[in-house]
């Protein structure tokens, strides 16, 4: 007699944490993304949608979607903050078999190999949040100019400064500047 007492109130409590659930989630949510890989270079930006999808019988409300970014390398710190201003938002309510989408602007801050992905959880649970696929972020060195590349210009510029200088002297000389006179150099 026990043994189903015990049953039952596990049964029970069970069944308030999956109704709780299913009220906070509207049933089961579902978080897609528009890209799975996106390669850029240091300081690069771009953007990628993921939509929250409620697979459930009742509207989905009181949903947070929010953008999380990590090192797939490790001694590679990220903070990401730094990567995306808005990372957090307060989605609005989803009905049975609708969708909603959200567009993520971010900004490569570190060269690397990145995840970015996107989680939804209820505000009024403690369910575990679901997480959409990781869209797989390739960060490469910005290319700069080399120093192969600065020479020309560390000798070049200033010889055509100089060049131009010449040239310059050189028509004062050919055309002098006679001043003119004024009215009253005229009567001496």
């Amino acid at each position: 007699m026990r043994r189903l007492a015990t049953a039952i109130a596990a049964a029970f409590v069970l069944a308030q944490a999956a109704a709780a659930h299913a009220q906070d989630a509207g049933g089961r949510v579902e978080v897609q993304i528009s890209r799975a890989h996106v390669s850029t270079e240091l300081g690069g930006k771009f953007t990628f949608t993921s939509t929250v999808v409620n697979r459930g019988t009742t509207p989905a409300e009181g949903l947070i979607a929010h953008l999380n970014v990590l090192s797939l390398r490790p001694g590679v710190y990220v903070d990401p903050e730094d990567w995306a201003s808005q990372r957090t938002r307060y989605l609005r309510p989803i009905p049975p078999g609708g969708t909603l989408p959200t567009t993520w602007h971010v900004q490569a801050v570190n060269v690397g190999s990145f995840g970015v992905y996107v989680a939804v959880l209820s505000e009024r649970s403690t369910s575990p949040p679901t997480t959409g696929p990781t869209l797989e972020l390739a960060v490469a060195e910005r290319e700069t100019l080399g120093s192969g590349g600065i020479l020309p210009l560390v000798v070049g510029v200033p010889a055509l400064l100089v060049l131009l200088a010449v040239v310059l002297r050189l028509r004062g000389r050919e055309a002098p500047l006679v001043p003119r006179r004024n009215a009253g150099d005229a009567a001496t």
